[in-house]
């Protein structure tokens, strides 16, 4: 455990393939029918300000107008999916982009757009031929290069996202970005002080902007400066309830700074729901001890320190989500499946665009108990986007149905996309070590532990077993050792 900040054969092909996202095109542009022209430009920009105003259906009726004028123009199509994002219309999102680029195919802000897109579906890895078109089509847009360098970090390649960052500060000496990127890097290099010169320098905390202020508090927690962290997350959270990051790192910043008994009266009813973290569990159950108060502490030790679970967790109902996604677990805490299945019918027929609506849908169909339709919609979703915790009902849903082999290639294509997700690797080296494969565990582990995750518990004991199994005796002997370091003392109640 560690303190420092987890079927049939033709979906599982649906899955799969939309994680194989095509190159880039490269062929000369075609000009729209009235491309250019001023009405048609006024109402692109009209629709802008509509979009910006939150004015949405005015918007899409100015677009209509535009279309009229030149239904083939890239700026148009772009315009279209950018307003059918906004609306949460995720799937012809994706249409009106690829329209984009059919119409211009080195347009570079639909090739930005593209890479995002497939940045949100298949990771940061097969993005980059995205962006990499984009910066070829225009090599000096900042926005195009603040997202390269951002997603090439993401990536786990942090030279090429400093060079990527000092480019936006050759091209655009006045944006903050480039010294918040370069912020992140150095804080990812563990080089503290230098990150908060950077992130100081380039003004987004001070202007509160969430990343900045999540990212003042990290550094504050390492530099130990648990106060100013706590009273900076503090703010966060009032204004994020649902970062569940921001969440955790407040509860650190309570036990760095010794508020034991406000760390357990405010996170002690979280640390009780069936989805609280491991990482939570133990500082929750870290502050009852310092307390005295070792019985409670101890139900809460164990299942820190139980092996990690991979089934689905019915999440609790929270005042701050949407009302359909808290209808939806309402009907299920309620063991009404039917009403669940209902709700997320009648919200696929509202929303029959949106990933997030498909991705809902999926989980109230897997709580009904239909594991088929589950994986259709969670299909869908990953149209357009593919988060870890969708990836990892679908792996849990594919191996406990019937179709071990899906679920290994979607976890494979999940750690290739994000090489910084421990959890996805820890998962996958199980799968490798059931079969015995000790040379893959033994890189999938170390790369983990090297994410932060080489106090659990869990991760060193299949670690030593995959020493053991490689018949590596040194590092065995380094792993029991660490081992033994890290097992919780007796749990028992004094």
């Amino acid at each position: 455990m560690t303190f420092r900040s987890s079927l049939p054969a033709a979906l599982a092909a649906a899955l799969a393939l939309v994680a194989c996202s095509p190159e880039p095109a490269h062929q000369t542009p075609r000009r729209g029918i009235g491309e250019g022209s001023p009405a048609f430009t006024q109402l692109l920009a009209d629709a802008d300000k509509a979009m910006s105003d939150g004015k949405l259906a005015d918007a899409g009726r100015l677009l209509d107008e535009a279309r009229g004028l030149a239904p083939e123009s890239p700026d148009l199509w772009l315009a279209i999916a950018r307003l059918r994002l906004r609306g949460g219309e995720h799937l012809t999102a994706l249409e009106a982009a690829d329209r984009a680029l059919a119409f211009g195919p080195n347009y570079a802000p639909a090739l930005r757009l593209r890479a995002l897109m497939v940045r949100d579906a298949h990771g940061a890895a097969d993005s980059l031929a995205w962006f990499q078109a984009a910066l070829e089509a225009d090599p000096d847009d900042p926005d195009t290069l603040a997202d390269y360098a951002a997603t090439l970090g993401d990536a786990g390649e942090a030279r090429a996202s400093l060079k990527a960052a000092r480019a936006l500060a050759r091209v655009a000496p006045d944006d903050s970005r480039a010294l918040y990127l370069q912020a992140v890097i150095a804080a990812r290099g563990r080089q503290f002080t230098i990150a908060r010169s950077l992130l100081a320098k380039s003004g987004m905390a001070a202007r509160g902007v969430p990343a900045a202020l999540l990212l003042d508090a990290a550094i504050g927690l390492e530099e130990g400066n648990a106060d100013s962290a706590a009273a900076i997350l503090e703010t966060l959270v009032a204004r994020q309830p649902a970062n569940a990051r921001a969440r955790e790192l407040l509860a650190r910043a309570m036990f760095d700074g010794g508020r034991d008994a406000e760390l357990v009266r405010r996170f002690g009813p979280e640390a009780s729901l069936p989805e609280a973290s491991p990482y939570l569990l133990m500082l929750v159950a870290r502050a009852h001890e310092r307390l005295g108060e070792r019985a409670a502490a101890a139900p809460l030790l164990a299942r820190a320190y139980a092996p990690a679970r991979t089934d689905p967790v019915l999440l609790a109902l929270r005042d701050n989500m949407p009302p359909p996604v808290n209808a939806i677990r309402r009907a299920l805490w309620n063991r009404n499946p039917a009403a669940a299945r209902a709700e997320a019918k009648a919200l696929r027929a509202r929303f029959p665009a949106s990933a997030d609506v498909a991705a809902l849908a999926g989980d109230a169909l897997l709580g009904a108990g239909d594991p088929r339709a589950a994986l259709t919609a969670y299909a869908l979703a990953s149209e357009a986007r593919r988060p870890w915790p969708l990836t990892r009902k679908a792996v849990w849903t594919f191996a406990r149905h019937g179709n071990p082999a899906a679920a290994e290639m979607l976890l494979a294509r999940q750690v290739a996309g994000e090489t910084g997700n421990a959890a996805a690797l820890i998962m996958l080296a199980e799968r490798q070590a059931a079969r015995g494969d000790w040379r893959r565990t033994a890189l999938l582990l170390d790369h983990a532990m090297g994410l932060g995750a080489g106090h659990d518990p869990a991760l060193l004991a299949l670690r030593l077993r995959a020493a053991r199994g490689a018949r590596k005796a040194a590092e065995a002997e380094r792993f029991a050792a660490l081992l033994a370091e890290v097992r919780p003392r007796s749990l028992t109640a004094r």
